[in-house]
């Protein structure tokens, strides 16, 4: 279990079999059975591409700057506060559901679109669980980085 390095011990395996699920139902319905795909009809497939561009981007420089935490040897050991840490709390986790409401969006899935849902109900639990570890780690320096960081959002934090 990753509990000790800040992590939630389910985190990992709940992303990948989210992940896997989403896959499944994205291609099936998207591709293949079309069951909740009908709004992909009104909203024209450039305006869906350029918005998973958009989504893609951003989850690239997310997934980029937010990286200094899980890469290396070893884990920082203050509060990381640059890069995207500077804007967001959980980049890496924000990457991800941008890259899913890219594909939801991309293919106009009610289908996914719920999953979504789940998928960021996820992420919220798992880093809620995960801020609280590092409060317990960090005290009030991290505690202070709460807020003034955006959880999820630039500029809207947890705390005031």
């Amino acid at each position: 279990m990753k509990e000790n390095k800040g992590e939630h011990p389910l985190g990992d395996a709940g992303q990948l079999i989210l992940f896997g699920l989403f896959l499944v139902i994205w291609i099936l319905d998207s591709f293949i059975l079309h069951r909740s795909t009908f709004l992909a009809d009104d909203i024209p497939l450039v305006i869906r591409l350029i918005f998973l561009g958009a989504a893609l981007v951003a989850a690239v420089f997310l997934f980029k700057s937010g990286h200094v935490v899980v890469s290396g040897e070893q884990r920082p050991t203050t509060v990381v506060s640059s890069g995207a840490f500077r804007y967001v709390r959980h980049p890496l986790y924000l990457g991800s559901i941008l890259v899913y409401l890219g594909l939801t969006v991309s293919t106009a899935s009610l289908f996914c679109l719920a999953l979504l849902v789940v998928i960021v109900l996820f992420y919220n639990y798992i880093a809620t669980y995960e801020e609280k570890l590092l409060e317990t780690k960090f005290g009030e320096t991290y505690i202070e980085y709460e807020k003034k960081t955006g959880k999820w959002v630039p500029g809207i934090s947890k705390k005031r």
